[in-house]
């Protein structure tokens, strides 16, 4: 899965990822700061785990809480947005290649459909 399909997936439908299109257009390729700095704590989110980077997580943590927030831990940011962590394949270290029986047509087996 692309890191901004991933990064601005707002659900699924069977195998396939639904994709905000309005939200990727406009902020395909921000780093997670960048979109925690926005406010686009989700995406946020998603960007620090597919990437993989621990300072990002604590930084998207600290945005997150200094506008309001009360959050301890990434877990519980994870919790909080029902971010489970990166997919497969993501640079972030978790494994790659397809789960078991996934459909082809996609290298990690995830179809896409884009939400204008």
């Amino acid at each position: 899965m692309r890191r901004d399909d991933y990064v601005f997936c707002i659900g699924f439908e069977g195998s396939a990822a639904i994709v905000d299109g309005k939200l990727a257009r406009g902020h395909a390729g921000w780093s997670a700061l960048r979109l925690a700095e926005a406010g686009l704590f989700k995406p946020a989110l998603a960007a620090a785990l597919y990437d993989g980077n621990p300072a990002d997580l604590d930084g998207v943590l600290a945005l997150y809480n200094s506008r309001g927030g009360s959050v301890r831990s990434i877990d519980e940011l994870k919790r909080t947005f029902g971010i489970a962590g990166a997919p497969l394949g993501a640079p972030s270290g978790a494994p790659s290649g397809a789960p078991l029986g996934a459909p082809s047509g996609a290298p990690d087996g995830v179809k896409k459909i884009i939400v204008v």
